[in-house]
């Protein structure tokens, strides 16, 4: 099993649509932008002076201490008081058009062609589902780094024998995102993986 370069005239072979680096820029910063935030719970909560447990009895009497004027202890100025302006659950997602999803796939794409950081495979399987064995078959194929594995479809063994290696990610053609392409150091196409890949392209 040996692994070739994936060049432009591969990919126009493959009718895989790719723009130059002048192009598309601000679509991949828009989308990498969207993924982070969409995985943003949004969940941070904190109580307000009406939430915090405590009753509306005044601590001490309005004239005669010496000390400023104040209700009840839930004040936001107590400790164990409510917080002023705090965080409250809240929705981050942003949407991003399919356009520039595809404008940005395009570039990213484009980028990694031009610094052949791509690689292609006829197949990648690992039988036996060892990690040793997974390891060793990336090892003959491309440069120590972060790796993804892009292809149509993994057997279960190779996802068993890939599962612990922090440094390779298994995607298939139908899912890898911008995001990913972009924190590979190499990519690894098998198959007719490309040919999905172009059709998201079109």
């Amino acid at each position: 099993m040996s692994a070739k370069t994936f060049t432009a005239e591969d990919a126009q072979a493959a009718n895989l649509v790719l723009v130059g680096a002048e192009k598309g820029r601000q679509a991949v910063h828009d989308l990498v932008i969207a993924y982070r935030a969409n995985r943003r719970t949004g969940s941070a909560c904190t109580k307000t002076r009406g939430e915090v447990s405590g009753n509306n009895r005044k601590i001490y009497k309005q004239k005669g201490t010496g000390g400023a004027r104040h209700g009840d202890k839930r004040a936001p100025i107590f400790v164990g008081g409510g917080v002023v302006f705090g965080p409250r659950p809240r929705d981050y997602s942003k949407k991003v058009t399919k356009t520039v999803r595809k404008l940005a796939l395009r570039r990213s794409l484009g980028d990694l062609v031009r610094t052949e950081k791509i690689k292609t495979v006829e197949s990648f399987s690992v039988a036996d589902g060892k990690t040793k064995s997974f390891v060793a078959a990336l090892d003959a194929l491309v440069n120590p780094g972060k790796i993804l594995v892009v292809a149509n479809h993994f057997d279960d063994s190779t996802y068993l024998a890939g599962r612990n290696v922090a440094w390779v990610q298994l995607v298939t053609a139908a899912d890898v995102n911008v995001e990913q392409l972009l924190l590979a150091n190499s990519i690894i196409l098998v198959g007719d993986a490309v040919q999905t890949l172009a059709a998201r392209t079109a």
